[in-house]
């Protein structure tokens, strides 16, 4: 029901973050990369979306992550929003 959000979503952080849309989907732990898909949970639980749908629609573009996983990178996100307004627009941008 909400992939076409997610889909959308992965398309914007994956330009905004310049980064192939592929490579959030890889195992690849640089800081960008990380960034991008804690920014992707971020957005795609502001929609609001389940932690259970984030995982279903990471899993079907090849990337396996479990559900703790995500909860750690919304709480990053969390944390950079608290710490630097730049995050704030940063996300309003997204949207």
């Amino acid at each position: 029901m909400k992939r076409d959000i997610f889909e959308t979503y992965v398309d914007r952080v994956s330009a905004r973050f310049d980064i192939p849309r592929e490579r959030l989907f890889t195992k690849d732990k640089s800081r960008d990369v990380v960034d991008a898909r804690h920014m992707l949970y971020y957005l795609c639980k502001d929609r609001p979306m389940t932690n259970t749908y984030i995982k279903r629609y990471m899993t079907e573009n090849g990337y396996d992550i479990d559900l703790p996983s995500i909860a750690h990178g919304l709480k990053r996100v969390e944390e950079h929003i608290a710490n630097d307004p730049d995050y704030t627009t940063l996300i309003n941008q997204l949207k």
